[in-house]
Order: structure tokens, then C-alpha cells, then sequence
């Protein structure tokens, strides 16, 4: 089967690079995956686009370098299995607050005896090649997304989750549960400590640990503290900054525009 090169990226001194996907492009995603990004990351869960789109998007990754991955909507088998038949090498789950939900996660992500998984990957055996289902289970990285008050109470549980890869980290939503203001370019105080606190709690478990941050220099921070994937915006961020430096350096100005807070 294809190497899942996220696993060696993140297993060495470097922590992973993803770039994270709103737009649903086929053309976007196949030039994201060449800009040096070591995974490319389709958004179904706040993206503006459908399953369908998801599914192009992942061909596009697979014509570059970057590692194909995909968060899902929500905790559905259903959709789950058609990313990873799709080609998906990694699936990030959203609102994951239990060790229940995380075993259902992975489960779904599994094939049997050690996961419910249907058989029917068409496209993963093109991509993945045609030991595919041997060693899927091993290969595919499985994340749940801590990003509430009560996963962060049940961490620990969450964490010693047999088949569960890592813990992905949503701070905006996070800051939601615990009281504080989401979409700030850096995380408050509180959100910080947390963040700490489950980068710890992942490398304490073996495990690995994620996060989305608003820019670069946040992503650089989040790598300091500990975390092994790092996702400084998504596209719609990117461009945006990007487009407002190009007018404000052709008007001989300083780049304004909207703030770069936001993400996921």
C-alpha cells in the first residue's frame, strides 16, 4: 500500500503542515498539494461544497506530493466510508466528546474484525494500491476533533482509545465551550492553557496531536508547544491576505483588509 507520509513527517522533529480546504476546487487542491504542504485537508463540515466536490478534491491531492485527507460532517459511518473509499488517508471527525463517540470513530474508519468498515474501496485501491485493505487500517490516520468543555473533561478516556491515531484541536469552537471569544487571531488565555494541556496529554498517551491556527505564526507557536500537525488557515484566509498585500503594495500602502482570525 502507498506510505501514509504524514506518519514519518510526524514521528521526526519537524511537525506536519496541512493546508486546510473551503473552497471546493479539484483545480485548487492539485496546487496546494505542490506548494509544499505535506497533507492537504478537505473540509465537509464547514466547506462550501458537497460530497461529490470532496471526492474530485481528493484527486486533485493525489496529483502532488501532499497526503490526502478529509474532515467528515459529523460522526456518520456512511460518509466516513465513502471519503476513505474515495482515497482519503486521514479523517478528522468533528465533536468528539466521549470515548464512546471515539470508538465509534474508529470503528467506522476500521474494517472487521477490529472496525465495522464495508468493503468497497474503489478509488482507495487505485490511489492506495491493491494491498489497499491489508493494511488500510494501519495506514489511514483516524482523528477526533477535541473542541468542547466536555471532551476536554473526558481526554483522558478519549485518548486511550484503541485505534484512535491522535486528537485534532478546534480552538475556535473550544473558546466557545469554555466561556471565551472565538475567531481571534491568538487564542485567550484560557484556550491556550487547554491547548497545552492536550498537546501533553496526547504525547503522555502515545498519541498524536493537531491543531488549526489563523496564520503562521500561530501554527509556529502551536509546533513549539508540542503539536505534530499544524494548519496555519485554511484557503479562503490565505487568499484573502494574500490578495489585500498585492493592492496595497501596488498603491504603494500597507496591506489591510479583514482581520486574520478565524478557522476552525
Amino acid at each position: 500500500m502507498r506510505e501514509n507520509r504524514l506518519r514519518a513527517t510526524m514521528a521526526s522533529d519537524r511537525a506536519a503542515v496541512s493546508a486546510w480546504m473551503s473552497i471546493g476546487s479539484p483545480y485548487l487542491a492539485e496546487v496546494l498539494s505542490h506548494c509544499g504542504y505535506d497533507a492537504v485537508t478537505v473540509d465537509l463540515q464547514h466547506g462550501m461544497f458537497g460530497l461529490d466536490s470532496a471526492i474530485t478534491m481528493l484527486q486533485g491531492i493525489s496529483a502532488g506530493p501532499a497526503v490526502p485527507m478529509a474532515r467528515c460532517p459529523s460522526l456518520d459511518p456512511a460518509i466516513i466510508g465513502k471519503l476513505l473509499d474515495a482515497g482519503a488517508y486521514g479523517i478528522i471527525c468533528p465533536v468528539v466528546d466521549t470515548a464512546v463517540e471515539a470508538a465509534a470513530f474508529v470503528r467506522a474508519c476500521h474494517y472487521p474484525p477490529d472496525g465495522a468498515r464495508s468493503f468497497g474501496p474503489s478509488r482507495g485501491l487505485l490511489y492506495g494500491g491493491s494491498d489497499y485493505v491489508d493494511h488500510a487500517d494501519a495506514t489511514i490516520l483516524t482523528w477526533a476533533m477535541i473542541e468542547s468543555a466536555q471532551a476536554l473533561d473526558n481526554l483522558g478516556e478519549i485518548l486511550a482509545v484503541e485505534g484512535l491515531d491522535g486528537v485534532y484541536v478546534g480552538p475556535n469552537d473550544l473558546a466557545l465551550s469554555l466561556g471565551e471569544t472565538p475567531g481571534q487571531a491568538h487564542p485567550p488565555a484560557g484556550v491556550t492553557r487547554a491547548l497545552a494541556q492536550i498537546a501533553d496529554a496526547a504525547r503522555a498517551a502515545g498519541k498524536w496531536a493537531g491543531v488549526f491556527s489563523a496564520d503562521a505564526v500561530g501554527a509556529k507557536q502551536m509546533a513549539e508547544l508540542g503539536y505534530h500537525l499544524v494548519t496555519p488557515g485554511n484557503d479562503v484566509g490565505v487568499m484573502r491576505k494574500a490578495a489585500a498585500e498585492l493592492i496595497a503594495h501596488t498603491h504603494g500602502g500597507q496591506p489591510g483588509g479583514p482581520p486574520s482570525g478565524g478557522g476552525y
